[in-house]
């Protein structure tokens, strides 16, 4: 069986708001961590000696990135090279320079005839010779409007009326390369794009110019043994029934705090004609953590807030902490004791939230249509005011003295100021 590695979105040279210099190198940490993980799916192609790599586009934020963060992609690349493993690599939509207008950054690697390399920037089959038997792969890049139609066409049409003329015209030429398919090798449908059944990552906010959506119909096909796709940034099988597997693997490192939750890694597998297993395997980026608290009501919000982050803080995680507070409250906040308490943070940002009086959320019992006594109101308003804890019971007790008390007991000022206001 063929092995087989497949990742994507790697997008070397994003997140640098979330790193700081590393004083050893002089880069970014965070592009050390791309690096890194980047690294790690190399070193698994290298050392298991993997037949062909599949990488599914988006090698950088866009398509000038800088010369060092170029190096870099290039340094770990040139090691499957070194090792003759074919490599596919794929043309997403961060990886076109202005969507399609003026090339790829990928491009260069065909230029330079690296060896084994193919750079898939056009819808077409390559049949590609591996240490254990041949494989064809159809490259399906990020397609804009302008790739399928002439602006002629789609002049003064509407949005849905421009999608189903490119559905039309990507089913016509999809077809026309699967039907010169050789039947009796393995193939694989490799697509940066975004499908029908799929789930967004940060890919809905990082994306470059728009899209369209391919349905699933196009990508379930008998002749495709495994489809590798790259764009969204979650890891997902969208064909449960693997008939065949339409899988993303993801991007390999987190890029912001969207996908704080989502698990990080590449694909492993092995194909024959008709038979593929495949696995998941994740990788160790960074962690995110957020930690979002609301201190309006706490008659120590300093002490609320380092509670916090002691229980939550993940050491050299990439952290923000986001609190609510009143701003009468803004004076018992220390910020140099909050900086020391989140410095075992790789990097961290503090974000307090002011909250307007006018929205201070509004108690159920205290209501319209809620027939309280004066007591049992007063007993459900303390009831929810941790910073009047202390003083419920002689707050309780001093209403009940004031309701109880008869008229003849009140202070004749009282008295004297309350007469006139009976006479209006």
């Amino acid at each position: 069986m063929i092995k087989i590695l497949h990742l994507s979105d790697i997008h070397l040279g994003s997140g640098f708001t979330h790193g700081r210099i590393n004083p050893k190198t002089g880069l970014n940490t965070r592009l050390e961590d791309f690096i890194k993980m980047l690294s790690l799916c190399i070193d698994r192609a290298v050392t298991q000696e993997i037949d062909l790599v599949l990488f599914g586009g988006d090698a950088f934020p866009d398509a000038t990135p800088p010369p060092y963060v170029q190096e870099a992609f290039a340094c770990q690349f040139r090691r499957l090279a070194d090792a003759n493993i074919p490599t596919v690599l794929l043309v997403g939509n961060h990886d076109q320079h202005s969507q399609g207008d003026g090339g790829a950054s990928l491009c260069i690697y065909r230029t330079l005839a690296v060896p084994g390399f193919i750079v898939g920037d056009s819808l077409k089959t390559h049949t590609i010779s591996t240490n254990n038997g041949e494989i064809q792969v159809i490259t399906l890049p990020w397609l804009t409007r302008s790739t399928l139609l002439t602006r002629r066409k789609t002049d003064s049409l509407s949005f849905e009326e421009v999608q189903r003329l490119l559905i039309e015209s990507l089913t016509l030429a999809l077809e026309g390369e699967i039907r010169q398919l050789d039947p009796t090798i393995p193939t694989i449908l490799l697509g940066h794009l975004m499908a029908d059944r799929a789930n967004f990552g940060a890919e809905k906010f990082l994306a470059v110019g728009k899209g369209f959506t391919i349905p699933m119909s196009l990508l379930i096909r008998p002749e495709f043994d495994y489809v590798a796709l790259g764009h969204v940034h979650k890891h997902q099988n969208l064909n449960p029934s693997n008939n065949p597997p339409v899988v993303y693997p993801g991007s390999i490192e987190r890029v912001d705090f969207s996908e704080e939750k989502e698990e990080k890694g590449y694909i492993f597998l092995e194909i024959d004609k008709g038979l593929v297993n495949w696995q998941f395997n994740p990788l160790p980026a960074r962690s995110f953590c957020t930690i979002n608290i609301n201190v309006a009501e706490k008659s120590d919000p300093q002490k609320a807030i380092l509670k916090a982050i002691d229980e939550k803080l993940s050491k050299d995680a990439v952290v923000r902490l986001i609190y609510k507070i009143r701003s009468e409250q803004l004076e018992l906040i220390n910020t140099g004791e909050i900086h020391e308490a989140l410095k075992a943070a790789h990097s961290y940002t503090i974000r307090p939230e002011l909250l307007s009086q006018l929205s201070r959320p509004r108690l159920p019992e205290l209501g319209v249509g809620n027939s309280l006594d004066p007591l049992s109101a007063l007993q459900a308003y303390l009831d929810n005011k941790e910073d009047l804890t202390d003083i419920v019971k002689d707050m309780l007790e001093a209403a009940e003295l004031l309701l109880n008390k008869d008229d003849s007991n009140l202070d004749l000022s009282v008295k004297q100021e309350v007469l006139p206001l009976e006479n209006l």
